[in-house]
């Protein structure tokens, strides 16, 4: 039987897990890139990166819904609620400066984002080499913070529903 809990609104809820899906689409097709032949890398790359500025605008988007609806108060010891809000925060901040960092990487390295092959997008940078990787470093150190929080996001929620077995899942399902 499922306790009865707050939820987030529906709107954080349908966002969360889609920018859940796309982050885990997006992260192996990143990391794929470097070991499939040339013709195809560049279909994975195509797509790891329309699908990471997506995540960027619906991230855009789930902080003004956060920012507008708010979100249920977190349960727990005082412990438990200023991890879980140092968490969220991170998982947030890093969620837009990995796409941001990749965006931006992408055209200093030289190629502009056309967006699922469709539309070129505007960036603020053109070719500039002397940033590149250092924007590129930023967008593959975000990568692994954020699996790094992703891992303790995840810890958390099986801490809440197998050993607490509190309502903290059913919040944003």
């Amino acid at each position: 039987m499922q306790p009865v809990v707050s939820q987030y609104p529906a709107l954080s809820r349908v966002l969360h897990w889609l920018i859940a899906a796309l982050v885990f689409a997006t992260w192996p097709l990143g990391i794929m890139i470097g070991f499939v032949k040339k013709d195809v890398a560049l279909d994975f790359y195509l797509l790891h990166e329309s699908f990471g500025f997506l995540v960027l605008w619906l991230m855009l988007l789930r902080v003004g819904s956060k920012l507008v609806a708010g979100a249920p108060p977190i349960e727990g010891s005082a412990l438990e609620r200023k991890a879980a809000h140092a968490v969220h925060g991170l998982l947030y901040v890093f969620l837009i400066v990995m796409p941001v960092s990749g965006f931006l990487a992408t055209n200093a390295h030289g190629f502009p984002l056309k967006w699922f092959g469709l539309v070129t997008v505007w960036s603020p940078l053109g070719k500039s080499p002397d940033i590149a990787w250092t924007l590129s470093g930023i967008h593959g150190w975000s990568a692994w913070i954020l699996l790094g929080l992703f891992g303790l996001h995840f810890a958390a929620v099986l801490f809440h529903h197998v050993v607490k077995r509190d309502g903290t899942l059913f919040r944003m399902l």
